[in-house]
């Protein structure tokens, strides 16, 4: 159980033996500070560390929100010989850390372990520990309003951290989550930042912070000649063997470099348009077990229901483990994001008296996406949702499978919202594409492009890359594909979309 502290402030103490660890590693590759801080310093073990390995002829600088924190590490330093610090409680929001940085020399560390709470986390707490509300990572429509504008703490101090050392020769050496280091750096070059060498070093989490998630140690040169766009990622704090070298290549982010050049011929136009599965934020009183005829909820009550707005649904684990007869159903009230639901009322009256007997359920959905929209509404649905067959994949598995997926009894099998599918009018265009999209090139492919510790490896921005004219071209397949690709209806504007020339 996480302590309040852990919850309000991301507090996960680095032990000291971990802090030593990373300071020896950095003065073993050439790091050299003229002045060492840690803008978020807890009790005070990277600091203690710190001048342990680097010594006493240098200004230490500590800051923390947590005044409590600020008087042990006060006591950790005093028993330290030597060493010029300072520690100072400050809210890290309210920093001029552009002005501070220039008060000091060349050459500067900055070093730590920052929060690794997300805004969300905070946010639902009515934690006041959040920086001020700003779409900064530029996030348009529907992405700011659900799970993509969510972010780790740490990711928008460290971004703020080197936008504050533009110019300024340094060191920032920070141990945070893999996949919020990626986000960092892809913002960096995107967005002009003097990020010299960069590297990723694993570190086993759940040993020091007692957490299973997948973290390193982020290491990033600021100031030097010369930018670049590419990082190593190693199994440890070594430079020897990469694991991948990623970066931003061609204006986007690439897992694997050297990967993707082998197959970079088949990146290109999504002809078919990738679809997500059903999203409704209420699995008790939305999904059933069939029971005879009654329909079983997940509270255990049996309700007899017409099967009018029931389907047979599937998700990610069904997907991955092959489970492909549904052993769920999922209440849809809506065939399209516009309909009224409360026509259901006129066409399935029991089904209606469901809804509205469980409505204090349903009207607690917390998402933006149901604002403003029919009662008892959900999301991702449309005539793709209803194709009699789709190729679909599950978006949570670190194995990339295609599977086809037909229907029960003519009723078509839907897929959860950690899916992603194109629709299929046919059994044999299902198994063709599904087929293509199995290859070993496409996989490939696919693992060239994913960061596969991420919370949802696969997503729809790495399947519309795979341009399914170029693939079949590579597989020899032109011709077959041709017939199911060739004048397909481009759904973004109901355009016919001449995928192959005549």
């Amino acid at each position: 159980m996480k302590t309040t502290a852990q919850t309000q402030f991301g507090d996960f103490q680095t032990p000291i033996d971990l802090a030593c660890q990373v300071t020896q590693f950095l003065i073993a590759n050439g790091v050299s500070p003229t002045a060492v801080i840690e803008p978020t310093c807890g009790v005070g073990n990277f600091l203690v560390a710190s001048i342990r390995t680097f010594g006493g002829g240098i200004p230490y600088h500590g800051f923390d929100i947590n005044p409590e924190h600020i008087d042990i590490a006060r006591d950790a330093l005093a028993g330290q010989e030597g060493g010029c610090y300072e520690l100072t409680c400050e809210n890290f929001y309210d920093k001029d850390r552009t002005a501070f940085f220039r008060s000091l020399p060349e050459g500067l560390l900055i070093v730590g372990n920052p929060p690794w709470v997300t805004n969300a986390t905070l946010g639902s707490i009515r934690s006041d520990n959040l920086p001020k509300k700003c779409n900064f990572q530029g996030h348009r429509g529907f992405a700011a309003k659900t799970g993509r504008a969510n972010f780790d703490i740490s990711e928008w101090m460290l971004i703020k951290l080197l936008e504050s050392l533009r110019g300024r020769q340094a060191t920032l050496a920070m141990l945070c989550k893999t996949a919020t280091a990626r986000r960092v750096l892809r913002h960096a070059w995107n967005h002009g930042f003097d990020v010299g060498e960069a590297s990723l070093h694993g570190m086993d989490a759940k040993q020091s912070f007692g957490v299973s998630v997948d973290a390193c140690l982020f290491v990033a040169h600021t100031g030097g000649e010369g930018h670049r766009q590419t990082a190593h990622a190693y199994a440890d704090f070594r430079f020897t063997d990469p694991v991948a070298t990623f970066g931003v290549y061609r204006d986007e982010l690439i897992a694997d470099i050297d990967l993707f050049r082998s197959v970079e011929d088949i990146d290109g136009v999504a002809y078919r348009k990738w679809r997500s599965g059903v999203k409704h934020d209420a699995a008790k009183v939305m999904e059933f077990k069939p029971d005879g005829n009654a329909w079983v909820n997940g509270f255990g009550e049996r309700h007899c229901l017409e099967s009018t707005c029931l389907f047979p649904l599937l998700k990610s684990s069904d997907l991955a483990n092959d489970r492909l007869q549904p052993s769920k159903y999922v209440l849809l009230t809506q065939r399209q994001v516009t309909d009224d639901t409360s026509c259901i009322g006129l066409n399935a009256p029991r089904t209606w008296r469901y809804l509205l007997t469980h409505g204090d359920a349903l009207d607690r959905r917390r998402s933006s996406i149901y604002a403003r929209r029919p009662r008892f509404a959900v999301f991702g649905v449309g005539p793709y949702t209803f194709s009699p067959w789709k190729v679909a994949i599950s978006g949570l598995y670190k194995t990339p499978v295609f599977r086809v997926i037909g229907s029960v009894n003519g009723v078509p099998i839907v897929l959860d919202d950690t899916c992603y599918f194109i629709p299929c009018e046919t059994r044999e265009e299902a198994v063709f594409f599904c087929s293509m999209l199995n290859s070993d090139i496409a996989k490939t492919f696919i693992r060239s492009l994913v960061f596969f510790d991420a919370k949802r490896p696969i997503t729809i921005d790495v399947l519309k890359r795979i341009d399914l004219k170029k693939l079949a071209a590579r597989m020899n397949l032109g011709a077959k594909a041709a017939s199911y690709l060739t004048d397909v209806v481009f759904e973004a504007g109901q355009q016919p979309f001449l995928t192959f020339e005549k």
